[in-house]
């Protein structure tokens, strides 16, 4: 009788796993669209002006400038890696880059700083205002990289969690578009930078049927920060917490 009935239980289907060749496809492209959003915006003001001899504030400036221009380098270089299938060199490869985010999550607060100290402030917002954007990045960035870290034995996270990571640094370059909706308009820009994510959701949705767990989680997070910081930059708590940090 018991064996009649766990035979009529229909078995459980295995998790879709999605074409090799679309993924492959899709992380490649993600990578291009960020380092094409990322020479867009600084094009100008860094790349072009020849990088070293680019008239930036100082040395720290142009060291945070180098550091996270060899993040997107290392992105492009890691999927290309994977693409080819190199996974050792990946892997080995990889200690290096958490090494370098490691070195990024300090000088993107030492740049913040001394955005604030020197009083610049874009998107029409105070340097109080503004701190808030740049130091809520880099805390996304650094709990996604941790997590990778922690799922670096599960690919299909670990490759969106370094998306992830990579997406909330956009708004620094998003922010230099020669678009003046953006610049008049920093919920627009985020609405730009939360399309990101979304085009991870519409790959989960295309390869796996369902939203990946990690694409879930990470959306709601940055559409929590985004969306909320500048309202909460505008607050008088933020702006005494503001003047604290910047006397650091």
């Amino acid at each position: 009788m018991s064996a009649s009935v766990v035979s009529a239980v229909p078995a459980a289907r295995p998790p879709r796993k999605p074409s090799r060749t679309m993924e492959r496809i899709f992380f490649a492209f993600m990578s291009l669209l960020m380092l094409a959003t990322v020479l867009f915006g600084f094009a100008r003001t860094y790349f072009l002006a020849g990088m070293v001899t680019a008239p930036l504030p100082n040395k720290l400036i142009h060291f945070h400038g180098a550091v996270f221009s060899l993040w997107i380098l290392l992105l492009l270089v890691q999927t290309a890696l994977i693409t080819t299938g190199n996974v050792r060199i990946h892997r080995a490869l990889g200690v290096y880059g958490f090494c370098l985010a490691i070195l990024m999550c300090i000088l993107g607060p030492l740049a913040s700083l001394d955005m604030h100290r020197r009083g610049e402030a874009p998107l029409g917002l105070t340097a109080d205002q503004f701190l808030i954007i740049p130091l809520t990045g880099i805390s996304m960035f650094a709990f996604f990289m941790v997590w990778s870290w922690r799922t670096r034995r599960e690919p299909a996270a670990h490759k969106r969690l370094i998306l992830l990571a990579t997406i909330v640094l956009m708004d620094a370059a998003l922010g230099r578009w020669p678009v003046a909706a953006l610049q008049q308009h920093p919920p627009l820009m985020g609405v730009v930078e939360v399309s990101f994510v979304l085009l991870i959701v519409l790959y989960d949705l295309i390869s796996l049927r369902k939203v990946h767990r990690t694409t879930a989680i990470g959306l709601a997070i940055i559409a929590v920060v985004i969306f909320t910081r500048v309202p909460i930059a505008q607050t008088h708590a933020w702006a005494t917490i503001a003047r604290e940090i910047g006397r650091l």
